[in-house]
């Protein structure tokens, strides 16, 4: 059971009045379950004779000295004329007149006003969709919709209000309203919006309030993800791997790691290192390290799902690339070229000379440039003594490889005579080729004939090829076989032998029987020809 609580009771300025006079309105303030005690008369120790009470006109109770006492009643009249109302309900609030009987039939009359107010109580704040942490702050990811909701119990009625403090603002009223509940929405929320929101529900009657406040963090990561990157130490076998994520709230958790194929570095070390921060570096060995292992830099936060945001390297071997042989007069200069562009982690390349690979550095004598990934080394005023090997060494903390450049330096007469022999060569090939061609020319008749019309000795035969526009007088000439099998008719042919001192009058001889004859058989299915 509820305990008396009464509102203060007002000083009454109680003065005798006569009937007809218009009494000041005391209010009285009570909650339901509540003892309250109205008071009418309490001037000294004057007890009334008789009190009478009403309400709104009406009378509710009646009582004086010689009643008995009414402490089993709700309502009963107190020895000095007050009201006491037992277990207060909503329905006891009103306008109440009190009429008192002083001794001397003097009248006192008071006037009170009962107000029933409970509350606000039961109140409720809801923030979604959000992820509560163990202290009961809440978070939410940026750009999300976030509802916000607050309700509370109050009678008989109350203003609820959302309010916000945050960094640039402090206690700004966001909206308000009677009412059981109130609700509003942010959308694309932002970082800005991160603060402590506070619903108070404020009862209006009794004008008692109460706060339900909750620390809202807005979690968010950048759009890009980490960046890893190698970074040169001191000692050129120890390199950093670095990586860096800025703009994410709260502080990321950055793990270095490798790959599964990458876990087998030669001794046997596996690289794992973890750390809250923006930025996280580890410096690694060579015996850490192996060709083809994978190392990755994984961001760890709460709005990320696991591997979302990361970034790999992968480690290899320096290949130095260039011209292993070059030449140079004396006197003059040359440039040698290295390019190395495949190496991860870069790879410090130089320049060194003779078998101890002595480093070269620039001066007067040397000039050493880089474009991109490419190193020159000039040499000035080349001399014999420049001539030998060089060497373009590349190291990183994996592997050191070199490439080799031999360097022949050659004097101004042996660069005559070479021009010399070069021309004689040249020469030499062309005259052969022109004896050549002369000789084929004249032997012409003896290539293109010489398997190409039976057996002809080396004394040199003539074939005399006679055109004639009369048949009877081409078959009168020409003896014939006789037919063969096949159909065809065999011509016979004479082949007179002339001797090769004169050609010129080889072609009026008469053909006599002494002559040797030699006879060929062709085989025409055409025109006929004289031979």
């Amino acid at each position: 059971m509820k305990k008396v609580a009464t509102a203060a009771l007002l000083l009454l300025c109680f003065c005798a009045t006569v009937s007809g006079d218009v009494p000041t309105e005391t209010a009285l303030k009570a909650e339901p379950g509540d003892v309250a005690l109205l008071p009418c008369y309490s001037a000294g120790n004057v007890t009334p004779a008789l009190t009478t009470w009403m309400k709104n006109g009406r009378e509710v109770v009646s009582g004086g000295a010689s009643s008995p006492a009414g402490e089993q009643q709700r309502l009963s009249v107190l020895h000095d004329g007050s009201l006491n109302i037992r277990g207060v309900t909503p329905g006891d609030e009103g306008s109440y007149l009190c009429s008192s009987t002083l001794p001397g039939n003097n009248t006192f009359r008071a006037r009170v006003l009962l107000q029933v107010a409970s509350g606000p109580a039961n109140i409720s704040t809801s923030i979604t969709p959000s992820t509560a942490l163990s202290n009961r702050t809440l978070i939410v990811h940026r750009d999300s919709t976030v509802s916000f909701n607050c309700s509370a119990s109050s009678y008989p009625a109350q203003l609820l209000t959302w309010s916000f403090r945050g960094a640039t603002s402090s206690n700004e009223s966001l909206v308000s309203s009677s009412g059981s509940w109130l609700d509003f929405r942010i959308d694309h929320i932002q970082p800005s919006d991160q603060g402590v929101y506070t619903c108070r529900a404020n009862n209006s009657v009794s004008s008692q309030a109460v706060n339900e406040s909750t620390e809202l963090l807005v979690y968010y990561v950048p759009d890009v993800h980490p960046e890893c990157m190698w970074t040169p130490a001191q000692d050129p076998s120890h390199v950093f791997f670095t990586c860096f994520w800025y703009g994410a709230y709260p502080t990321p958790t950055l793990h270095i790691g490798e790959d599964q194929a990458g876990q087998g570095a030669a001794s046997g070390r596996h690289v794992n290192v973890s750390k809250a921060a923006d930025s996280l570096s580890v410096m690694l060995n060579h015996s850490q390290l192996s060709e083809g292992q994978t190392l990755r830099c994984s961001a760890l936060h709460p709005v990320l799902a696991a591997g979302e945001k990361e970034c790999s390297l992968t480690l290899k071997s320096p290949f130095p690339e260039g011209e292993p042989l070059t030449s140079a007069l004396d006197g003059t200069s040359v440039t040698l070229m290295c390019s190395e562009s495949t190496s991860n982690p870069p790879a410090n390349t130089t320049w060194r000379k003779g078998l101890e690979q002595q480093e070269i550095n620039p001066g007067q004598k040397y000039v050493i440039s880089e474009e991109g990934p490419v190193l020159k080394l000039t040499i000035l005023n080349i001399t014999k003594d420049d001539e030998g090997v060089y060497f373009c060494r590349s190291e990183n903390a994996l592997a050191v490889t070199e490439l080799e450049v031999y360097l022949t330096v050659r004097t101004t007469s042996s660069a005559y005579t070479g021009a010399i022999i070069g021309i004689f060569i040249a020469v030499l090939i062309v005259g052969s080729a022109a004896i050549i061609a002369k000789t084929l020319y004249s032997s012409r008749h003896r290539i293109c004939l010489g398997s190409g019309f039976g057996q002809m000795d080396d004394r040199g035969d003539v074939l005399s090829l006679v055109e004639s526009d009369d048949e009877q007088i081409f078959q009168d000439a020409v003896p014939r076989l006789p037919p063969i099998t096949n159909g065809h008719q065999t011509t016979l042919v004479q082949i007179h032998r002339i001797p090769s001192s004169d050609h010129e009058e080889a072609e009026t001889v008469d053909t006599s029987p002494q002559q040797h004859e030699d006879t060929v058989h062709t085989e025409e299915s055409g025109d006929l020809v004289t031979f």
